[in-house]
């Protein structure tokens, strides 16, 4: 079964209604997040996901096992695509305490950084969907980047990227002037008649590119569990949606999902695998209900030894591991010459 056009319709204008919501009416000046404010929106999206999981239970399909087989998709797709948006917090974290972007700013960025991603998923999503429609080896592609991408995460838990020389960054800053400091919450200002970049539109570049590289492994993720586009983009579009809430919920404590990391990767890995398999035997070689089990089991261990090995852990060291791992287009940081990395 594929979505008639007022599925999609009606999906896009719920969710349109919510940013508007978000914009105009919960975020109307510029403050930090309160973390119980946050885990309340946070708590609210995840609602709102599983409500809409239950309808498509109880309504996408044709038969009550076609609706039951795309139900358990959605769900092994938005755990996928959720635990994955996790992984994009420690990178944020990263990217505003480098650049030391003040609390009441950083929801402007993410406001934006966020719908730049539902945007580009969005493409990537038809983008892919028409690729596996039209040549079913590019899920051979897709298995083995995914591998790779495991792999890379895997090896980069550890590392400290720097972002100082980050090479966006770097083409940015040779091509526009930038200004020395914050200007507020602005991203540009003009000076004697000159447009200025600010270092807040620095940080929304790197948050922008960051999401970008993180959906080209996201989106071959879901493609593995399902091909049906409108599981695929549902799915992305709630777990994205309470990402900016998710953040200041966990900004304070993202040191203690320290081994997350490590799930995430292996999740990856097994996807990847899952990918290959299936385009070998002509199917699904795994059914979507094991997929489901693992990838529960992998990511709810990884947060549950994160959350035992860190409980003794003073917050000021946690934070020394929240502040490694891989950022795009950043080398690892090199420890300055006779000393020890």
């Amino acid at each position: 079964m594929s979505a008639p056009w007022w599925f999609w319709l009606l999906f896009n204008a719920f969710i349109l209604a919510l940013l508007l919501l978000d914009l105009g009416v919960l975020t109307r000046r510029d403050r930090a997040i309160p973390v119980r404010e946050a885990l309340l929106r946070s708590a609210a999206f995840f609602t709102l996901a599983m409500i809409f999981c239950a309808g498509v239970f109880a309504f996408y399909g044709e038969t009550p096992e076609e609706r039951w087989q795309k139900g358990i998709e959605f769900l092994t797709g938005y755990l996928i695509e959720w635990s994955l948006s996790v992984d994009n917090i420690f990178v944020f974290v990263l990217i505003f305490t480098h650049f030391q972007v003040p609390l009441s700013y950083q929801h402007r960025v993410l406001f934006w950084g966020i719908l730049g991603a539902l945007i580009m998923r969005g493409t990537l999503i038809l983008a892919g969907t028409a690729l596996i429609v039209q040549f079913q080896w590019i899920m051979v592609g897709f298995g083995l980047f995914l591998i790779w991408s495991g792999w890379k995460m895997l090896k980069a838990v550890d590392e400290e990227p720097d972002l100082e020389n980050n090479r966006i960054l770097l083409w940015v800053k040779a091509r526009y002037r930038v200004t020395e400091g914050y200007e507020g919450d602005r991203f540009f200002v003009r000076r004697d008649g000159r447009l200025f970049l600010t270092p807040l539109a620095l940080v929304l570049v790197l948050i922008e590119t960051t999401d970008l590289v993180f959906a080209l492994d996201s989106i071959p993720a879901i493609f593995a569990v399902t091909t049906d586009p409108f599981i695929v983009y549902t799915a992305n579009v709630f777990a994205i949606l309470g990402l900016r809430a998710m953040y200041f919920a966990l900004a304070g404590i993202v040191h203690r999902f320290h081994y997350l990391k490590y799930g995430l990767s292996i999740v990856l890995m097994l996807v990847g695998a899952k990918m290959l398999a299936n385009y070998a035997v002509g199917g699904k070689a795994v059914p979507v209900e094991l997929a489901l089990l693992v990838t529960a089991a992998i990511i709810g261990g990884s947060i549950l030894l994160s959350l035992i090995k860190t409980a003794e852990r003073a917050p000021a060291e946690g934070f020394a591991t929240a502040w490694r791992g891989w950022v795009p287009f950043s080398r690892r940081r090199r420890a300055p010459e006779g000393t020890a990395e």
